[in-house]
């Protein structure tokens, strides 16, 4: 027997506004918006099961040393989008034949969209 990836679990400040950022970014929906919690559910059954916030007293101090990877069919179009959500553009990368950005959100957490 193994294991799957059931949440994916955020430490932020502010947990209802990037709930409501990731939220956007992801389709994933709203199920508890609480000062200190904030949990959403997947729109369907094809991922992780839900993305939880947990307020922490502390704000993020170094490069994260895990992240999601995002993916998109047009990932220009993507970005802007989430740059309009509040997201910001870090760099462009390439290895392994591929090519991806690195973006942040909100409160300085890295991502990858591809």
């Amino acid at each position: 027997m193994s294991s799957f990836i059931m949440y994916v679990t955020f430490d932020y400040s502010d947990p209802r506004r990037l709930s409501a950022f990731w939220s956007e970014a992801t389709g994933y929906q709203p199920v508890t918006l609480e000062d200190d919690f904030a949990a959403l559910a997947a729109p369907d059954k094809r991922g992780v099961r839900g993305i939880l916030f947990w307020k922490v007293p502390e704000p993020k101090a170094a490069k994260n040393r895990m992240h999601v990877d995002l993916a998109t069919k047009n990932p220009q179009d993507e970005i802007d989008r989430l740059v309009g959500l509040g997201a910001q553009m870090v760099e462009y990368r390439e290895g392994n034949g591929r090519g991806w950005t690195v973006m942040a959100d909100p409160e300085g957490n890295e991502f990858c969209i591809g």
